[in-house]
């Protein structure tokens, strides 16, 4: 390994300094022949980096693994978890690096980590290398979310290694550069609960506590208020997710985090012809991860969670068992709130009206989606053109479901006007633009297959600003071919 390289990020790496025993110190696997494809100059300014420096050859060498920044301690996190409901002891960072942490322009703390830049002591049987497509998935969908406005890990680089990797066929080898409020992971709880006691889940509780949950340090319960902090978050995620159509796939507790944000972008997928029971994940035959599922799944993992906290939440193991069970058993009533939220926006119905009776119409409009087989974010999207005062697109889309005219004047009874704040919201909550599976498919294969970036980035610039029609991006709003709206599937990409 060479010389360490000069400052490129300044790092307070917190992880390492209060929770030792939780990781392995481990260097990244230099890269060959780095070169950097695509760096996130955004990002870079808001972590406090410069981006001319970045793109340097010294900052490439840094983004590829080869150089290690002065104030880094790059480690391996230790961490368990439940795979498709079995649990796996030992997980842990198989093909990530946590390279440190970095306070933001904004006064957060922020994780900067390499995913892709080889083995570790957690690999198990991988090389910890990432494809070159991979990583370019992961970081237009992941730009995609935080455009939409969803909390998620974000992608500051992805650097051709210059290795290749071998999956079904050798593929160029890549490392993306991930940013993240922590990678901290229902999944690390479960790890420290099964091999080292409640003294060290303690120990990580409080470290949560102090990074994501401050206010809960004076509560009187701060274990089982940190249960229902991070419930309360994950049920206005999964909201959300489900308010855009966006199907996960390996819901598994170690890709759960603490923090709220939305981690991995493996075979993740958004729907395009509305069903709940959509699955693009070629791992998920049962479709345990279905899109109309989540929300269970996201309970069930609390639950997880729950269980490793117990020794925590009280001394008597019947009391701490009653009181996690009564924060588990209240959180359908929060997804159901959120939810209820998030589909008011998308109706461009305000939040004075009936619950149950909003419901019900949200319900009758999803159900008329799917009864016609149609597109999710186009019939949204056309339902605010129709309350924006052009109904064209609407009438056309809804010309043959024959129980509409019934539910649209149901609709325009509930919210005859639409105040400009209100069509504003519905149309932040509608989305014109999607990274739809055929486009994303097209942009990875051109820049893999033919090293032709123009596709990537032309995508990427459009769901970058995903409520703005345009009438030049007029094709990045039409639905996908059959073929993708019926048999596509996704891949984990290790």
């Amino acid at each position: 390994m060479n010389a360490p390289a000069p400052p490129f990020f300044t790092f307070d790496n917190s992880y390492v300094r209060d929770l030792e025993e939780f990781y392995v110190h481990w260097k990244p696997t230099p890269a060959s022949q780095p070169v950097l494809i695509r760096l996130n100059e955004e990002l870079a300014r808001e972590l406090g980096a410069d981006p001319a420096a970045l793109a340097s050859p010294a900052g490439i060498d840094i983004l590829a693994g080869s150089r290690i920044p002065e104030g880094a301690e790059p480690i391996a996190q230790a961490y368990a978890g439940h795979q498709f409901g079995q649990f796996s002891p030992q997980l842990g960072d198989g093909r990530a690096l946590l390279l440190g942490e970095v306070i933001n322009r904004n006064g957060e703390r922020r994780d900067i980590a390499f995913k892709g830049s080889g083995r570790t002591p957690f690999s198990r049987n991988g090389d910890g290398k990432c494809a070159l497509g991979p990583a370019l998935r992961e970081y237009i969908i992941s730009e995609a979310m935080h455009a939409l406005g969803i909390p998620t890990t974000r992608s500051l680089a992805v650097v051709a290694t210059g290795d290749m990797v071998r999956r079904d066929r050798a593929q160029p080898g890549a490392v993306l550069t991930r940013v993240a409020a922590s990678h901290v992971r229902v999944g690390t709880f479960e790890f420290f609960a099964a091999h080292q006691g409640p003294e060290q889940v303690k120990r990580l509780a409080d470290y949560v506590i102090a990074r994501h949950y401050p206010t809960l340090a004076a509560s009187a319960q701060p274990y089982l208020d940190l249960l229902a902090a991070v419930g309360e978050r994950q049920a206005e995620l999964v909201a959300r997710w489900l308010g855009v159509g966006f199907i996960h796939g390996v819901m598994n507790t170690d890709n759960m985090t603490l923090s709220g944000e939305t981690i991995d972008y493996g075979p993740c997928a958004f729907m395009e012809t509305y069903s709940p029971g959509t699955v693009f994940s070629s791992i998920d035959s049962a479709g345990r991860y279905a899109y109309g599922k989540q929300a269970g799944i996201a309970r069930w993992n609390l639950a997880r969670l729950a269980e490793t906290l117990l020794p925590l939440i009280d001394a008597d193991a019947e009391r701490a068992v009653q009181a996690a069970t009564a924060v588990i058993d209240a959180l359908p009533e929060r997804q159901a709130v959120h939810w209820l939220r998030v589909f008011r926006a998308k109706l461009g119905i305000d939040e004075t009206g009936d619950a149950e009776a909003d419901r019900t119409l949200i319900d009758d409009f999803l159900r008329i989606l799917k009864q016609n087989r149609l597109d999710f974010t186009v019939a949204f999207r056309a339902l605010f053109d129709a309350a924006a005062g052009d109904a064209t697109r609407l009438n056309s889309l809804m010309a043959e479901a024959t129980d509409f005219a019934d539910w649209r004047s149901r609709w325009q009874a509930r919210q005859p006007t639409h105040s400009p704040d209100l069509l504003a919201t519905m149309q932040h909550a509608n989305p014109c633009y999607i990274p739809r599976n055929h486009r994303v498919e097209a942009a990875l294969d051109a820049a893999v297959d033919d090293n032709d970036l123009a596709p990537f980035e032309r995508l990427l610039a459009v769901i970058r600003a995903p409520f703005d029609e345009r009438p030049t991006d007029a094709e990045f709003a039409e639905p996908a071919p059959t073929e993708f709206t019926t048999g596509y599937m996704t891949f984990c990409g290790t």
